[in-house]
């Protein structure tokens, strides 16, 4: 009661609203999230009484996995990590004009969950101890292998593909010096890549390039349909399918928050092994991929419940889970307050205060974007064209932020955009490929630990390793047997759900490049200390099988439509037209050359400039409108990007002569 009283009073109330706002604007943005508004909002609760300091941190904190939908359903880009698996689904129903119905539901679960795992943080500080001891690296290891066995629901048409796909992730995340020595593995010489490969900019190149491809290339509206059904009725069929789901939503909250509170796992992993534990669960799983409201209420509980969990092992043992709890336990000690049994005795009332914080916050923050909700869903109407430029701002900045402000991170949104939209024409999943990559450290560490500590593999008899082997097991046989079952589905002329595209024409090269990529790694593998070379090999020789099984399938599809249009060129034109691969080649074009005119006038220029040509070049829209659009971005781009977060821009090649030109006192800020 005494927590309840504080987070009541003024002025926490006032923090924690302010804190809401914030996180909603901060998780709606792509490449923004969470931990990058508490960073901003730290400095600021330096001399604050600490339940103030945490009622606007944790305000902030609790939401951007609600707002994080947005982006997700609108645009089919995660807007944090934890709403990646929210794409497979909520985006499909955007495109059927359900937007509002996805918001409905995934509010009102965000809500629950964030709830949830406030009340299990509560009810579990006092037997806490013993759940996160038993966890040690075995353990951590086998529940990251449960997350990536539910690979096998998300492959699409073909579970060759799909694995291939992970295993092709678990390698990429090799990249930068390895964990036992030091030694940097496949940099190439570059030096953006020795501190690994980003995960922000790979995930937005993976998935907001292609759908922003598509949108521009097809002349399309992100609904496909007319808005013939109301907004408010969308609403309120969302919210009742979230009632009507409340056991799936229950169970996948619990997963969150017992993920959460497992330190290095977090809401990276919990959307997807909540998305995976949905599809292999419910007996009618052929919809999921293709606007599944199910595919929205499960990885929406779980990524929101994710929060009160994580709290608990950096409260009870100053261990964050994340590097949001990170912040959270550097603002702990700022205030004078310190981890471990105090925060459990002495100033368990500022405990409870969190955990208020985080159930007021979760109920304010689903309230108002229930409100908004009509309005955003609307957006799924509005021209592509216009949609599109203000995307790719938010993307490649996001990108420049999420992979340390480096030319290497817009090369890689745009390489990664690329292999994303082959992937997305040809037949292949994309999640894997991510799982793969975020798992890929976790489960590389955790097995070299567990291996060194117990002499080889004793650990496997370990109780708790042996409950989470089973486990795996089942799940592997649930995602063959729903393969199966699903078989006649994939090879039916329905393409829609991602991975489900027959197009051999566009997968065949992309096949034979994984197959280039395994072999090099194996053969570079083999020149490295055992140590060193082991887990890359142990990817990559698995990883070339798959691919090699993929190239054979290509294969015999492309000899069966040689059949059906008798020649090549015939063939080879109708695949290019279905990947509409001409547009989509212009418009790379077009992104490459606004990279080379950053370098020349820097991001404050070549994005305003980018915007401008394509409304009035690309889109057909009026020049004053275009050139409107094209301020504003650059208005966004100095003065939020530059003057509020402060962030560091690329230092162009003509800076140095502009300075030199314009007169002494001109604020350079503007332009550079």
């Amino acid at each position: 009661m005494q927590g309840l009283q504080a987070i009541l009073a003024w002025p926490a109330a006032g923090f924690m609203v302010l804190g809401v706002f914030i996180g909603i604007w901060m998780g709606a943005v792509p490449g923004l999230g969470g931990v990058l508004g508490m960073i901003l909002l730290l400095p600021f609760t330096f001399e604050m009484e600490p339940v103030h300091a945490f009622a606007l941190l944790l305000g902030l904190f609790a939401v951007t996995s609600t707002s994080d939908t947005i982006a997700s359903v609108m645009l089919g880009i995660p807007g944090t990590a934890a709403s990646q698996a929210t794409i497979l689904d909520g985006y499909p129903l955007a495109k059927k004009g359900q937007a509002a119905r996805a918001f409905g539901a995934a509010f009102t679960v965000s809500a629950f969950g964030g709830v949830f795992g406030a009340i299990v943080l509560a009810v579990s500080l006092p037997m806490i101890t013993p759940i996160i001891t038993s966890f040690g690296s075995p353990e951590i290891f086998m529940l990251a292998l449960l997350g990536l066995t539910m690979v096998g629901s998300l492959s699409g048409g073909s579970i060759s593909k799909g694995v291939a796909a992970a295993l092709f992730g678990l390698l990429i995340s090799t990249i930068g010096v390895a964990q036992t020595a030091s030694i940097y593995r496949y940099t190439f010489g570059t030096d953006y890549l020795l501190d690994n490969l980003p995960l922000i900019p790979v995930v937005l190149g993976l998935f907001a390039i292609p759908e922003l491809m598509e949108l521009a290339t097809k002349n399309v509206n992100i609904a496909r349909v007319k808005p013939s059904q109301s907004t408010s009725e969308g609403i309120i069929l969302g919210i009742k399918d979230a009632v009507k789901n409340w056991w799936l939503a229950t169970r996948c909250a619990a997963i969150g928050t017992y993920i959460g509170i497992l330190p290095g796992l977090g809401a990276a992993i919990v959307d997807w092994v909540a998305y995976g534990h949905a599809v292999q669960s419910s007996k009618n799983n052929e919809t999921f991929g293709k606007g599944d409201i199910r595919g929205v209420i499960a990885p929406e509980a779980a990524n929101n419940a994710t929060k009160g969990g994580a709290l608990i092992p950096a409260v009870a043992f100053g261990i964050p889970g994340s590097l949001g709890t990170a912040i959270l336990l550097g603002a702990l000690l700022m205030v004078g307050l310190l981890p471990g049994p105090d925060m459990l005795t002495t100033d368990l009332h500022i405990t409870f205060s969190m955990v208020w914080t985080i159930v007021f916050a979760n109920i304010l923050a689903a309230g108002l974007l229930m409100i908004w909700a009509n309005q955003v869903a609307k957006i799924a109407f509005v021209s592509g064209h216009l949609i599109v430029p203000a995307v790719i701002l938010f993307v490649f900045m996001g990108a420049w932020l999420g992979g340390g402000v480096s030319l290497g991170s817009w090369v890689t949104v745009l390489l990664f955009g690329v292999i994303g939209y082959v992937m997305k024409v040809s037949g292949w999943a994309r999640p894997p490929l991510i799982l793969g990559l975020i798992l890929g450290t976790i489960v590389e560490n955790r097995f070299l630990l567990s291996t060194g500590a117990y002499d080889g593999f004793g650990w496997l008899a370990k109780p708790l390793v042996l409950f989470l082997l089973i486990l795996v097991l089942v799940t592997v046989f649930l995602a063959v047997r729903g393969f199966k079952g699903r078989r006649g589905y994939a090879n039916s002329t329905d393409e829609q759900g991602e991975g489900r595209v027959s197009n051999p024409v566009m997968s065949l090269p992309f096949a034979l490049v994984l197959v280039s990529c395994f072999v090099y790694a194996t053969i570079t593998a083999a020149e490295w200390p055992e140590e060193v070379g082991l887990f890359p090999t142990v990817v990559a020789v698995p990883g070339l099988m798959l691919a090699g099984i993929a190239c054979f399938k290509d294969v015999q599809g492309i000899r069966d439509f040689l059949r059906e249009k008798t020649t090549l060129p015939a063939v080879l034109m109708n695949a290019f037209n279905k990947a509409t691969l001409a547009r989509s080649s212009q418009f790379v074009l077009l992104l490459v050359g606004m990279i080379v005119l950053m370098l020349i006038v820097g991001q404050k220029l070549a994005l305003p400039i980018f915007i401008y040509i394509y409304l009035v070049w690309w889109g057909k829209k009026p020049r004053v409108l275009s050139l409107t659009y094209a301020l504003f971005g650059w208005g966004l781009l100095v003065f939020f990007y530059d003057r509020i977060i402060n962030l560091v821009f690329h230092v162009p090649l003509l800076q140095e002569l502009v300075e030199k030109m314009i007169p002494s006192g001109f604020p350079i800020w503007v332009l550079f």
